[in-house]
């Protein structure tokens, strides 16, 4: 993992939780639960070295890194409520551990404190508060727009195109990573490099989310720790699964859709479904897939330098290779 991650997220960690308090007390426990207990704080160390790269301080960019943090566990906590999922960063969820009304609650603080934690005076600057507000309400924006088209990929029994892929992804995923990159350089008062650091976190963010699929489909599990097959037991129309069902012959697509969606599929036909897959060598085009977008992201960078670009170049080719 990158080197200097660990030291930026001590950083981070300290500030949120000077910021996440208030009465009544259980509702700023429960807001704070999943980031005390995980998370790898990528989206505000983004912030933290696109606001460095381009001449600007921390401290400059320290309430917009915590802003786009709580917005990101804010959608943890309202995923987790429409999966009725029970366990996040090896703990309980919040409305597993606070109860739902409470949870509910808590992912509005989140949300409600982070768009504080841009609009005051701490920003000391009403252009670069009004970008931040602009920039952060289009990526929650597109956060909702994205979870939808996944909800309806989920339900519908068409099987989603790349670019349909792409597109929710863009959104679901990605915006939070391009908004990170384009708060640095709004907090760093260059709003003529916005757009290359936008496009940076834009293309990072879509490289992650392919490789992530593929880790939730074909990964290790004992580096997951995630059950082998586990995407594809869920139903997850990710990448990996497309690209399998796209180039598998009948009897082959036969085994995979067996257990596609199917919660109560053998360990044994998950097996024969994942070697089928390994089979089809869909790894290559996934890990092509992952790797042109980081061209992308690297192209976007291309007139940069200093330790701060080296660092963020670093944390791309770490989130993409990973376990390709």
């Amino acid at each position: 993992m990158v080197k200097t991650l660990p030291s930026t997220a001590k950083k981070i960690n300290s500030y949120l939780k000077s910021n996440l308090n208030g009465r009544p007390d259980v509702l700023y426990k429960a807001g704070a639960h999943l980031i005390v207990n995980g998370g790898k704080r990528l989206r505000p160390y983004l912030v933290l070295k696109s606001c460095q790269m381009l001449g600007g301080s921390t401290k400059d960019a320290l309430p917009a890194a915590a802003a786009i943090e709580m917005v990101h566990n804010f959608t943890l906590v309202h995923d987790d409520i429409m999966d009725n999922d029970e366990m996040r960063h090896g703990v309980p969820t919040v409305h597993t551990r606070f109860g739902m009304p409470l949870a509910i609650l808590a992912g509005d603080v989140l949300f409600s404190k982070a768009f504080e934690m841009v609009s005051t005076d701490r920003v000391r600057n009403p252009q670069v508060s009004s970008g931040l507000v602009a920039r952060l309400a289009k990526a929650c924006v597109d956060v909702c727009e994205g979870q939808v088209l996944d909800i309806k990929m989920a339900e519908g029994k068409k099987i989603p195109t790349k670019a349909e892929y792409i597109t929710m992804i863009e959104k679901k995923t990605s915006a939070l990573f391009e908004v990170s990159c384009a708060m640095g350089a709004i907090c760093a008062k260059k709003p003529q490099d916005v757009a290359n650091l936008a496009s940076f976190g834009k293309n990072l963010g879509v490289s992650f989310q392919i490789t992530d699929d593929y880790i939730g489909v074909l990964g290790d599990p004992k580096i997951t720790k995630k059950p082998v097959g586990n995407d594809l037991r869920e139903g997850k129309k990710s990448l990996p699964i497309l690209l399998a069902i796209q180039k598998a012959d009948p009897r082959s697509k036969k085994i995979i859709l067996k257990v596609f969606g199917n919660p109560r599929a053998a360990k044994s036909d998950i097996a024969k479904a994942i070697e089928v897959m390994r089979d089809l060598h869909i790894e290559q085009e996934v890990r092509k897939a992952a790797l042109d977008y980081a061209q992308k992201a690297k192209r976007s960078l291309a007139k940069y330098s200093g330790p701060a670009k080296s660092e963020m170049i670093a944390l791309l080719d770490f989130v993409v290779t990973r376990s390709l």
